[in-house]
């Protein structure tokens, strides 16, 4: 409101914002964001197989290699990221135990963050940013999650 007490004109900044919330779907973003970092892990996954997912041979050299983790055996990490690479990914784009998947592929971005490539934290920090959104969020209303009740309507 205004002095007068007639109400101020919208901003033409928050016009945007309103078209948006008018028109676009809150369950929209939240699949966009499950598909577009679903889309990076598993792409990244499918680098580590041949055909459906026999682990190359270079992926344990890489886990030997340059993926050193502490504690944890290369070939063992090998695998368990493999098999995150590939089940998580599809889990969101299902929206399916989203929440957890989420949460495993945030796990997995800290440790790749601090352990593998501590200098990508720009990219590591984007996907960080989808992962926590989900994560808070849940899946949206276009999930198998909300169909099956175990989550919210949003």
């Amino acid at each position: 409101m205004t002095d007068a007490g007639t109400p101020k004109s919208p901003s033409i900044l928050a016009q945007p914002a309103r078209l948006a919330e008018r028109y676009l779907p809150p369950a929209l973003p939240l699949l966009l964001a499950r598909f577009a970092i679903a889309a990076v892990f598993f792409q990244s996954g499918r680098t580590k197989v041949d055909g459906l997912l026999t682990i190359k041979d270079s992926t344990y050299f890489l886990f030997s290699e340059e993926y050193q983790l502490p504690f944890i055996p290369s070939d063992m990490a090998a695998h368990m990221a493999t098999w995150a690479e590939h089940l998580f990914p599809v889990l969101l784009v299902l929206g399916f135990m989203t929440r957890p998947s989420a949460l495993a592929l945030l796990g997995m971005t800290a440790v790749i963050q601090i352990f593998v490539y501590p200098e990508a934290w720009p990219t590591h920090l984007t996907w960080s940013a989808l992962l926590i959104t989900l994560i808070t969020f849940g899946p949206g209303r276009w999930s198998l999650d909300r169909l099956l009740k175990a989550e919210p309507a949003v």
